[in-house]
């Protein structure tokens, strides 16, 4: 080999390895996609002479993110899936029928854990004298530099899902708490000798759709509800809190069970513009009357249990749920007279849509026998949370689950 040919090949070294070199620094640096994006559009096509390239990699889907030496729109016909999807190593492509390809030469596919992750496409416009294209001449450089961009790439896009993940993650979070204020605890739930609230709230996700309040709305009357908003989720979740500060507004003891739903339909409406409903069990005890109000809207019919008859209820007077129609056609409020120690359980549809493991669901016969006793409510209710394993990782659970429970004792 001449001097003049050795030294124009350790130049050539020397100019790979100083952009390999380059290239990691930048990399380390944490400089943007854009200027790693730029180099090697740099490196190719102004040091190697690369004419045409073209850069597809896979995000949420497969983008273009570079092309240089043509029109994007040439790149933008080629289906990534139908035409490159098929190819696992270094493919020339010059004589492929596929028109879409027609502007390259070779296609370099950057693969990792057997799953492509993007398309390397490059083609010649400035041969050199010897008549050696540059894509030939450097191919395995361009393989090495062009896997060595990509994972950058991925790697940056992975980072930076993680810190969005992480900022998502923490404003649930913060969500989950704001929601968890507005649901009362049991230890602020009110309580004498003639009537006692003990309930359950377990969301399925971060927030939920359940509600659930109670209200002493003075000293001998006392209101309390039970609601599930359609779907899950932030939105169910901002519509609930909608409707929690609505309900704290307008149930005072003044207004009656149907003037209350009326206007709380109104509020939802509003709120949801149509495209979503909750249902709402509603009632109001009145203890110097003995006397049990309710509104059922369009939600899982509460159960009545009267101890000494050993009787069973289902609540279903109502009307249809929130949000549902502008103007409410007909409602239809119940009464019950509490005569003697009585237990009422309110709970929405995701305790009774459980599972078992031959998929068969909870449904409320299970809940007749749990409540068939002479047991307290919130005895009941701990020993429905036990036996569906609801905190303890029960895979069936699907959907928000919430209990509301009464104790009457009427003097």
């Amino acid at each position: 080999m001449s001097e003049k040919a050795s030294f124009k090949r350790l130049k050539l070294y020397s100019f790979k390895l100083n952009a390999l070199l380059e290239i990691t620094q930048a990399i380390n640096d944490n400089l943007s996609v854009s200027h790693l994006l730029k180099r090697y559009e740099t490196i190719l096509k102004d040091e190697l002479n690369i004419g045409r390239l073209a850069l597809l990699k896979l995000n949420e889907k497969w983008d273009t993110i570079l092309t240089t030496g043509m029109d994007k729109d040439d790149v933008a016909t080629i289906d990534v899936e139908k035409d490159l999807l098929h190819i696992k190593e270094i493919s020339f492509i010059t004589t492929s029928p596929n028109e879409k390809l027609k502007n390259f030469d070779i296609i370099i596919p950057v693969i990792t854990q057997d799953t492509p992750l993007a398309y390397v496409l490059i083609g010649d416009i400035d041969e050199e004298a010897e008549g050696v294209s540059p894509t030939i001449k450097h191919l395995h450089f361009i393989e090495t530099i062009s896997n060595i961009i990509i994972v950058a790439i991925e790697n940056i896009r992975l980072f930076n899902d993680s810190l969005r993940q992480e900022a998502i993650k923490k404003e649930m979070e913060l969500a989950s708490r704001m929601q968890n204020m507005l649901i009362p605890e049991n230890s602020t739930l009110p309580q004498n000798t003639n009537i006692h609230f003990n309930a359950f709230y377990h969301p399925h996700f971060s927030v939920g759709g359940d509600y659930y309040d109670c209200i002493a709305l003075n000293d001998d009357e006392f209101g309390f509800c039970i609601a599930d908003v359609s779907g899950k989720g932030i939105s169910a979740a901002i519509l609930m809190s909608n409707f929690q500060a609505n309900l704290r507004a307008l149930f005072t003891d003044e207004i009656t069970l149907e003037q209350l739903v009326i206007k709380l339909n109104e509020r939802v409406m509003a709120s949801a513009k149509g495209e979503k409903f909750l249902t709402l069990f509603i009632g109001k005890y009145i203890v110097s009357k003995k006397e049990l109000q309710y509104i059922n809207a369009g939600h899982n019919p509460p159960i009545l249990y009267e101890k000494k008859k050993k009787k069973l209820s289902m609540l279903r007077e109502g009307c249809v749920g929130m949000g549902m129609l502008d103007d409410i056609p007909t409602i239809e409020k119940g009464l019950c007279t509490i005569r003697e120690p009585t237990k009422l359980l309110c709970y929405t549809d995701g305790l009774v849509e459980l599972v078992d493991e031959e998929g068969v669901e909870f449904g409320t016969e299970t809940l007749e026998k749990h409540l068939s006793n002479h047991r307290s409510i919130q005895a009941n209710i701990q020993e429905i949370i036990e036996g569906q394993g609801i905190l303890s990782g029960n895979q069936a659970i699907f959907d928000d689950i919430t209990i509301l429970g009464i104790d009457f004792t009427p003097n």
